[in-house]
């Protein structure tokens, strides 16, 4: 029987529930899970556990999770990225690359961050999105995590490229947004790459599209993971 743990290259478009399903078709597995949420924009590493490996995700879950997103300032949207209705709009004229590096820069350490209405996070055992799509908007209470690292790769106005790690429960979402109101002018995720969940990489993902045997050897084994657990201090 199969089972460890398969990185895929989750792309655009699809759910994280998506992937699951199609792998599970796949291989023919009784059991898959995955070790994160990634958004439907949003593509990269996707960890998924299978058959006997759903018994350890908490193991495999943990750890830093590493992004490359794309930003565009000037507009507000309603789910905080490209996805959704625009809700605002400013000229950005006067921003200028220090406003952006102080602003960004600024989301280094821990903090105190408020989670997007357009989210799984659950009030009363109800998804917060799902509340969103009734246009209900409720009081939200902020979640504590910390960005371990925050480095501006590009910016073509109004375009801001930047890598993130940060801890589990980050919504990159939530820092374009908060950047956009730090900056006076909105802004909005408009890409989203996940290169590293916890131990697993960019380079240990895979296409999904491949064929059934590949996909069957890409799968890490789970034995083996877990020697690597034990082997960590």
């Amino acid at each position: 029987m199969i089972e460890g743990v398969l990185v895929v290259d989750k792309p655009g478009g699809m759910t994280s529930h998506d992937v699951v399903a199609t792998v599970k078709r796949r291989l023919g597995a009784k059991k898959v899970g995955h070790l994160g949420t990634l958004d439907p924009l949003a593509t990269g590493v996707l960890p998924l556990v299978i058959n006997r490996a759903t018994k350890f995700a908490t193991v495999f879950q943990g750890g830093v999770k590493e992004y490359v997103a794309r930003m565009k300032l000037g507009e507000s949207t309603d789910t905080y990225d490209a996805q959704g209705k625009a809700v605002a709009a400013h000229p950005v004229d006067g921003i200028t690359k220090k406003d952006i590096e102080r602003v960004l820069m600024g989301f280094l350490g821990v903090i105190d961050q408020l989670p997007p209405m357009f989210s799984a996070v659950k009030q009363g055992g109800v998804p917060l999105y799902k509340l969103a799509r009734a246009g209900v908007v409720v009081e939200r209470e902020t979640k504590q995590v910390e960005v371990f690292e925050l480095e501006i790769l590009r910016i073509e106005m109004p375009y801001v490229e930047f890598r993130v790690a940060a801890s589990r429960g980050t919504y990159v979402r939530s820092i374009c947004h908060d950047a956009g109101i730090e900056l006076g002018v909105g802004a909005h995720l408009v890409t989203l790459k996940r290169t590293r969940s916890g131990s697993f990489t960019i380079k240990d993902a895979v296409e999904l599209n491949l064929k059934r045997q590949d996909l069957i050897s890409a799968v890490m084994p789970l034995d083996e993971l877990l020697e690597g657990v034990k082997a960590q201090p």
